[in-house]
């Protein structure tokens, strides 16, 4: 579906569309778009100043290294093509991390202005970018090492490299991306495993799981409060108008889920007549 579709769209700025599985090949059926490729390739003219020396040792790194026949990376040799990678991604994450954090560094930018300093100095900048960037190289590194080594290009290599790839959470410590990514790689198998025949096809099953989902969290809500992440806490009491946090939840302590634990100062307001 949508969701689906966002997510390949996603995938496919991560890694690059070099990267995307397609139907397997062999080196031969892949020679023939090398060929068309490099024909467009031609050396131009360059100075002797340093900006000329520096892009001709970049191009003779990217375009004399070596390259199997199968990668689709055609500017690039595999060496540069990972590490270019990396750097694409490292910044990607460090600057998202420095967006983030610029609307309260410039709350307190004439009372504090060293705080602006530690918007770009900050760790968890780095972190994200080392995630992204080691994510994206470990992948592309995986990919061209398996296409050298069985030389061929193959769907299940996508598999491999990312199982390797997820290596790179170690930066960046995050439940919420690998729950979500975990989700995403079930749902993934479930639509293939229909296209091949394979897994029945259930109607509505979308629907059913996230009712299901949904249901968890709300139980979750009443009854262990403490078990929810203090965002989406705060996103269930402005969606209802803060009534999830005046419920009686002392009533509910008998089934020892510690439910007004977090409440213990809230006293609700009752009817005399109907309570004893």
């Amino acid at each position: 579906g949508k969701n689906a579709s966002h997510c390949a769209l996603f995938f496919r700025f991560i890694v690059g569309k070099e990267e995307i599985p397609t139907h397997s090949y062999s080196p031969e059926a892949a020679y023939a778009k090398v060929e068309q490729k490099t024909e467009k390739h031609e050396e131009k003219p360059r100075g002797t100043n340093i900006i000329a020396l520096v892009r001709k040792l970049v191009d003779s790194v990217c375009k004399h290294g070596p390259r199997h026949r199968c990668c689709k990376h055609y500017e690039d040799n595999c060496i540069s093509y990972c590490i270019k990678g990396f750097i694409r991604m490292f910044s990607v994450g460090y600057l998202i991390q420095c967006c983030l954090r610029i609307p309260s560094a410039f709350r307190h930018l004439f009372t504090q202005p060293s705080r602006l300093l530690s918007l770009f100095y900050n760790k968890e900048n780095f972190q994200l970018g080392a995630f992204l960037g080691s994510f994206v190289s470990i992948y592309k590194g995986t990919s061209c090492f398996l296409r050298w080594v069985r030389n061929l290009d193959d769907e299940l290599h996508a598999i491999i490299a990312g199982f390797l790839a997820g290596v790179s959470m170690m930066f960046y410590k995050s439940t919420t991306i690998s729950m979500y990514l975990a989700s995403k790689l079930v749902e993934t198998m479930y639509f293939k495993g229909i296209e091949a025949g394979k897994v029945p096809y259930f109607p509505h099953a979308d629907t059913i799981i996230y009712s299901i989902s949904t249901a968890i969290c709300f139980q979750a809500a009443v009854m262990e409060v403490q078990t929810l992440r203090p965002s989406y806490w705060k996103f269930l009491l402005r969606l209802t108008k803060g009534r999830f946090a005046v419920m009686n939840r002392k009533v509910l302590d008998v089934f020892g889920t510690g439910a007004s634990k977090h409440f213990q100062d809230f006293i609700p307001k009752l009817d005399p007549r109907y309570t004893i």
